[in-house]
């Protein structure tokens, strides 16, 4: 080859578009032009991002220009399935009853969902919890929460094997299944906004649980949550406004909850347990949740707290038919709970 015809070969090499552009391109055309991905060109365009085959600057104009369309149930899907396909539970680990994700982090109250969880699991419920930290200031995430409750974190799943078969109960940082979630996370501060990788990583559900509970921020990505769940053929969910944007019943408001169950989304309305405006603390702790746990405090809201997410999982396990017979059930789990666990 002369080297003419080299250089030309070269330049037209350059000028072929990068695999990745077209889903950019997709994105991007414009208000008449722009559309969502299908399924598959999600499932294509995030497995392409898992194994690392997208320029930075691609990336970023992808995850805003998602940002600003708001992201489908369909590309939600395919997102999720893309990330599934990459992580390999142990075969012989202990099912998981009940996925629950936690990747807001606490401002305003306590994190008292972790009591919640904990007392499912001293009922016999095995709890898998993954979240992340650090992505936004100010907030007590689960991972130092737990950590200050001395409640081990798992670094991979043959330690999450050993703390559901011990404790019913492990708690998974999404780093130690899948590290470019946690790479999308930790770009918030970066790009300025939430991008997709803020709802896709409280789909992930990645160890396949028949149950799953899931908060979100705000109520028009409910629907979302939803319709992504059904097309991905999630047996049971529960899709919830939690406080602060963690899976905590507000027991001062009242709560709609979305629900799945094999294919059937409904709502359903969940009263408010106490009456008026709870203060907001100044900085969140743990040991208000030693204090009640060990029935050394009676925080009437925390309590209350406690009691309402416990009666939303319990009746999403299947374990109540309507909220007073799950507010009960919650009571009685509760009182039960391993008070030397803490």
């Amino acid at each position: 080859m002369s080297p003419q015809s080299s250089q030309q070969s070269s330049r037209q090499s350059s000028q072929q578009s990068h695999p990745f552009a077209q889903y950019v391109r997709i994105l991007g055309r414009g208000k008449k032009g722009s559309r969502s991905l299908s399924y598959d060109e999600a499932y294509d365009a995030m497995g392409m991002i898992v194994k690392g085959d997208v320029e930075a600057i691609q990336l970023g104009a992808f995850l805003m220009l998602l940002r600003v369309k708001e992201e489908s149930p369909e590309e939600l899907a395919g997102f999720v399935r893309a990330i599934r396909d990459t992580i390999t539970p142990p075969p012989g680990m202990p099912p998981v009853d009940l996925d629950w994700s936690s990747y807001a982090g606490k401002r305003q109250h306590h994190p008292w969902y972790l009591l919640a969880a904990l007392a499912l699991a001293d009922s016999g419920v095995r709890v898998l919890m993954h979240g992340t930290r650090g992505h936004t200031p100010g907030r007590l995430h689960t991972e130092d929460a737990l950590r200050q409750l001395d409640v081990p974190i798992c670094k991979d799943w043959q330690q999450v094997d050993a703390a559901l078969a011990g404790d019913n109960f492990a708690y998974m940082p999404v780093a130690g299944f899948c590290p470019t979630m946690e790479e999308l996370l930790q770009l918030k501060p970066v790009l300025g906004l939430r991008s997709v990788a803020n709802s896709l990583a409280r789909i992930l559900n990645p160890a396949a649980a028949n149950a799953s509970v899931h908060s979100i921020f705000h109520p028009r990505y409910g629907e979302a949550h939803g319709q992504t769940l059904k097309i991905l053929g999630q047996p049971r969910a529960a899709v919830f406004k939690g406080e602060g944007g963690e899976v905590e019943r507000k027991p001062n408001a009242n709560c709609e909850v979305l629900g799945l169950d094999n294919g059937v989304l409904q709502r359903q309305a969940w009263p408010r347990l106490l009456a008026g405006r709870a203060d907001k603390i100044e900085v969140p702790d743990v040991q208000a949740l030693l204090n009640l746990w060990r029935s050394e405090d009676s925080d009437g809201y925390g309590y209350q707290a406690v009691i309402g997410t416990l009666a939303i999982t319990l009746q999403l396990l299947d374990r109540a038919d309507e909220p007073q017979q799950a507010l009960e059930l919650a009571i009685k789990t509760w009182e039960s709970r391993n008070r030397s666990r803490l």
